[in-house]
């Protein structure tokens, strides 16, 4: 064990969940309706103590196990065969284990986004638990747990996804999109978004949480987890900068709400590729994924007529399935990282068709027991009062 490299996987790991606690929830908690934002606060909350549970029960070990190729197996079910001295490298397993559970908070998560202002309760918990299982958990494991993508099975070369443009947001995306188009727009669509400022909050919590997503990937305290961090940090400004600028030419103004989801773009984008590349293709990485991602926004609101309520797919999707494709592009241009332009797009396309056909399912059988979405009524009325007895605001005292 290497005390530095225990250290700042700890700190990592704290970092991580902040991004989830409290930065996505007032991230996405700002861009609704005021009378909706509890409920936002609400599913992010309660995915992240339901992914935590079950990432002990089952999930870890099917992530992260040793069965075959395409599963992990549950030898590692409720952490039975973990002991406080066990070695995953040069960190303990146990903080291994507890590293990776905040990024299966904050995949079912991310999905919120999608779906906020009409769906049930009850449907939120049920579907998050079954896709983390039966989604999240084998696509880590193909991809960073040994499996059907990785160590050349499928492919003659890995996939490179340092810290989840695959694992992370083209599941999240996908599933967004599924789950938003199975639901239906809103019946208001029109609404803005409350609380600019809180939403400017959130997203700076995420900017900061990112590194430890980033740069934690590294599992060492080492130079290369140092580049993970700088490259994330110029993705995102560039991110946010190239979103508000291309919001001001084609709109007259460029927005705080613009700017900032510029940043996640940016951060999104940069993902993974950020254990592989330098400042340069960071820049152009960031750049690129500002206006990629808003186009994309514009083509799902506008084209596809889907109600992405929060731009998950647009955001997250394109810009992980972007990054991903920017590793295979530098490597062709000489930025040697060893990438290959068959593992990335075909773990692309496998990762993609596999979460589309498995979350549409999942939703088809889970609604035949919960109803996916709320009445018109309670939708008007708003989800914080008619389904949590709460509201964040109170005018009359």
């Amino acid at each position: 064990m290497v005390g530095a490299d225990t250290a700042w996987i700890m700190v990592a790991t704290t970092l991580v969940l902040f991004m989830t606690l409290p930065g996505l929830a007032l991230f996405y908690g700002g861009l609704v309706r005021s009378r909706n934002v509890l409920s936002v606060f609400m599913q992010t909350y309660s995915i992240a103590c339901l992914m935590s549970v079950i990432w002990l029960v089952v999930g870890y070990s099917i992530a992260f196990g040793s069965a075959n190729s395409l599963w992990g197996g549950l030898g590692k079910a409720f952490l039975i065969t973990v002991e406080s001295d066990s070695l995953s490298g040069t960190i303990p397993e146990i903080l291994f284990f507890a590293f990776q559970m905040t990024f299966a908070i904050i995949t079912p998560a991310l999905i919120v986004g999608a779906y906020v202002e009409r769906i049930t309760f009850n449907f939120v918990l049920w579907f998050s638990a079954i896709w983390m299982i039966f989604v999240y958990c084998p696509v880590v494991h193909w991809i960073w747990g040994g499996g059907l993508l990785s160590n050349g099975q499928l492919f003659s070369t890995n996939v490179y996804d340092f810290a989840g443009g695959i694992v992370v947001h083209e599941t999240a995306g996908i599933a967004a999109l599924t789950l938003a188009f199975c639901l239906g727009p809103r019946k208001d669509q029109n609404k803005p978004p409350h609380n600019p400022g809180i939403v400017m909050v959130g997203a700076a919590m995420l900017w900061v949480g990112w590194f430890g997503f980033n740069g934690g990937s590294q599992l060492a305290s080492d130079g290369s987890a140092a580049m993970a961090i700088t490259v994330t940090h110029l993705s995102a400004a560039c991110g946010s900068l190239s979103w508000a600028l291309w919001e001001k030419i084609k709109y007259g103004k460029a927005s705080l709400v613009g700017i900032v989801t510029g940043t996640i773009a940016g951060l999104a984008s940069i993902t993974p590729a950020s254990g592989f590349v330098g400042p340069l293709e960071a820049v152009i990485i960031g750049t690129t994924g500002g206006i990629l991602c808003q186009e994309a926004v514009n083509i799902v609101r506008n084209y596809l007529k889907i109600d992405d309520t929060l731009d998950v797919f647009a955001v997250h999707g394109i810009g992980g399935i972007f990054g991903t494709i920017m590793i295979a592009v530098f490597n062709t241009l000489g930025f040697t990282n060893g990438a290959s332009w068959q593992s990335q797009l075909g773990s692309i396309v496998i990762v993609g068709v596999y979460t589309l056909v498995v979350t549409l399912i999942i939703i088809k059988l889970i609604n035949i027991f919960i109803p996916l979405r709320v009445s018109r009524e309670v939708e008007s009325e708003g989800l914080d009062l008619q389904i949590h007895g709460e509201r964040a605001y109170d005018f009359t005292s």
